[in-house]
């Protein structure tokens, strides 16, 4: 796995996505055709932990938790910036989503859940906040983030 192939697949998933509002609807579609018992989740589970196996993904840490934005907004993700955490029973830095969060849950623990979800896909709508929490385990979430946008409040 390379960080090149990770993003070919990372674009073919937000092509599905582009211009479609983050709403409930969107999470149940997700985790309809992209849940965690699909291709889809098992070859992003499986490239998020060959990245961060080989380093290139969550290369940083800070109060415990690792992280990196691996990709920036561009056409090719169709405007989405693309971010990994590897957390284990933390909350994050509360923070808002001026266009919205969409967020792919992998546990690594069977039993881990992040924001109370297990494993597949959680939307949150534009202007919402959060503090992210993984709990009862170790968990690796994937984020797209519209135009990158996201606003730390702490």
């Amino acid at each position: 796995m390379s960080p090149e192939l990770f993003r070919a697949q990372l674009a073919r998933l937000t092509a599905q996505i582009a211009n479609r509002p983050l709403e409930p609807q969107l999470q149940d579609w997700l985790n309809t055709q992209h849940g965690s018992e699909s291709e889809t989740f098992r070859e992003l589970q499986a490239s998020c932990r060959a990245g961060v196996a080989d380093g290139w993904l969550c290369a940083r840490e800070a109060g415990g938790i690792r992280y990196g934005r691996i990709f920036k907004p561009d056409a090719e993700l169709n405007d989405f910036s693309v971010d990994v955490v590897d957390m284990q029973d933390i909350a994050g830095p509360h923070h808002v989503h001026p266009e919205g969060e969409i967020d792919l849950v992998m546990p690594i623990d069977g039993g881990a859940l992040f924001d109370g979800h297990p494993a597949g896909w959680v939307v949150y709508p534009p202007g919402s906040a959060h503090r992210p929490t993984v709990s009862k385990g170790r968990a690796l979430v994937l984020y797209l983030l519209p135009q990158g946008a996201i606003r730390f409040t702490g």
